[in-house]
């Protein structure tokens, strides 16, 4: 007993060192947000320049994520995470000391490289340390960092921006990762060395290419110009690359990611599902952010302080859907998280307008969260269950591959549906201002009166009325496309509830029989 007591301990120390590593690396991804105008202004960019700071760290994440199963392989899974938390940690420091627009970009990819691997290597590691029967409580836990570090990122930027030096978004992180990188070295446990074996040459190169090519060209597809040449052949190469990518994993005897896997039906079920579910969550930390700030008027920080307590919610939630999972299974708890999401994000669309008041929104949000935080950590785990010891690694970098692509293209179609229905929207709207639109010509006639009054000529006055008119329609049409946008990801989340029923594991994990048999990290192992 007194070693099950002490294999659980030594299981949650471990624990706390993954939970530092992937809080920093998903807080630095959201955090950098609202210090974009700050880096504008110092380095003397324009917002297309400033772009790359963000899009450079998401393309070099998705390009670093399916090696992460090989060199955890080869080197074990405590060296690849220390060496990937001590390559963020000085990344960050030297974010901080950036000079320049082309230093900063540089010096995001190197960041970059250590986050990316710190989040496969993760969850790899808790799937080791901890038995089955525990893993919901376990990844529950995992996700307190996991999902509450995109939504703390803007409050704690915005502080940062308003009441300190703005480089302290980065060079904050070094104190907390070399601490990070202590206690991974002191309790992390070390692995059997592997012998070395061929790389999947051809399977790095076409997934690093095709993943960065897409996403480079995905994530500017609102505002993409097809005349330009370099875009379709970019297209082009990226998607025969993943075509070739897919055909030489299935093909090849040691594959760098291995798609096989995604026979296993729960698995793929839940990749999707994760996926729609990510697709979802945009509508409260991407949208939300742009009506609060753009719309109404609020700063950073107060928009950082309107979504913290749906962040801390979800946090709460996190392992105790964990637990509800380890005693009752996937489906008693996912699907009434999923209904509770669904009409949640229905009147968080309707409350996208100028009339909502902020504790309306904050309740609202608070009760997303309940909804996403129910949901989303039992799906990943189900399908994580599905998987055998052996190809865990592996399951996990796929996993994770596809949650960053997925992140990224949620970003662009969320983008995409909001500018294509405010133009839609004004379109619509800019037909209804006729001569014989009674409430437009006195609203016209009204405003041209008023820019009299101030000293200008008539034929001034209602040019200045008109343009006044189409200012006015384009902010509605833009206000409409965002509760249009929100409301879509409501009916998403009734698709994700129709796969949640297809998934075939409903049970609990047993727990073991055979007492005192223990892994290395302490936990029982399951025959």
């Amino acid at each position: 007993m007194k070693e099950n007591n002490k294999g659980s301990l030594d299981a949650w120390l471990a624990m706390s060192v993954i939970i530092i590593g992937t809080f920093m690396s998903i807080l630095s991804s959201s955090i950098i947000n609202v210090a974009l105008p700050k880096m504008m202004s110092v380095f003397g960019v324009s917002l297309d320049d400033i772009k790359w700071v963000m899009t450079a760290y998401t393309l070099a994440l998705g390009a670093v994520i399916p090696i992460t199963a090989y060199l955890q392989e080869i080197f074990g899974a405590k060296k690849v995470y220390t060496f990937a938390l001590a390559m963020f940690t000085i990344g960050s420091a030297l974010c901080g000391f950036a000079w320049s627009n082309s230093s900063m970009i540089a010096f995001r990819v190197f960041q970059a490289i250590g986050g990316g691997m710190m989040q496969p290597v993760g969850m790899a590691i808790i799937y080791s340390i901890f038995p089955r029967e525990k893993i919901g409580l376990a990844l529950g836990v995992y996700g307190i960092a996991a999902m509450a570090a995109p939504a703390i990122g803007p409050t704690l930027g915005g502080l940062i921006i308003e009441k300190m030096d703005w480089r302290l978004i980065f060079s904050v992180n070094f104190p907390i990762g070399v601490i990070g990188v202590i206690l991974a070295i002191l309790l992390l446990k070390d692995e059997p060395r592997k012998p070395f074996k061929s790389f999947d040459i051809i399977g790095f190169l076409s997934s690093t290419i095709g993943i960065v090519s897409v996403l480079y060209v995905l994530g500017k597809w609102s505002t993409i110009d097809w005349g330009d040449i370099k875009n379709p052949i970019l297209l082009t190469v990226g998607c025969l690359s993943l075509v070739l990518f897919v055909v030489n994993e299935l093909t090849h005897p040691d594959p760098l990611l291995d798609l096989r896997v995604l026979k296993l039906f729960d698995f793929s079920v839940s990749l999707v599902i994760t996926s729609v579910l990510t697709l979802a969550l945009m509508g409260g930390s991407y949208v939300l952010p742009l009506f609060l700030q753009n719309v109404r008027g609020y700063t950073a920080m107060e928009t950082g302080l309107i979504m913290l307590p749906a962040a801390l919610v979800m946090g709460v939630l996190m392992p105790v859907s964990g637990a509800l999972f380890d005693k009752l299974g996937a489906k008693p708890v996912v699907i009434p998280g999923l209904i509770i999401l669904a009409v949640s994000s229905f009147e968080l669309s309707t409350a996208i307008n100028m009339n909502s008041t902020k504790e309306s929104i904050m309740l609202i949000s608070c009760i997303r969260s309940i909804g996403m935080g129910l949901a989303m950590m039992p799906i990943s785990t189900v399908g994580m269950n599905a998987v055998k010891g052996e190809m865990i690694p592996k399951a996990s970098a796929l996993n994770n591959t596809i949650r960053q692509i997925a992140s990224s293209l949620s970003i662009t179609i969320m983008t995409v549906l909001i500018q294509s229905k405010t133009n839609y929207n004004y379109s619509k709207l800019s037909e209804q201002i006729t001569i014989y639109n009674k409430a437009a010509n006195d609203t016209i006639s009204t405003l041209t009166k008023m820019y009299m009054h101030s000293g200008l000529p008539q034929g001034t006055a209602k040019v200045s009325a008109l343009s006044q008119i189409a200012k006015m329609l384009q902010a509605q049409a833009y206000l409409d496309a965002m509760a249009y946008s929100v409301a879509v990801t409501a009916a998403i989340v009734v698709v994700a509830i129709l796969l949640t029923l297809l998934m075939r594991s409903n049970k609990k994990i047993k727990k073991p029989k055979v007492e005192g048999k223990l892994n290395e990290g302490g936990a029982a192992v399951l025959e």
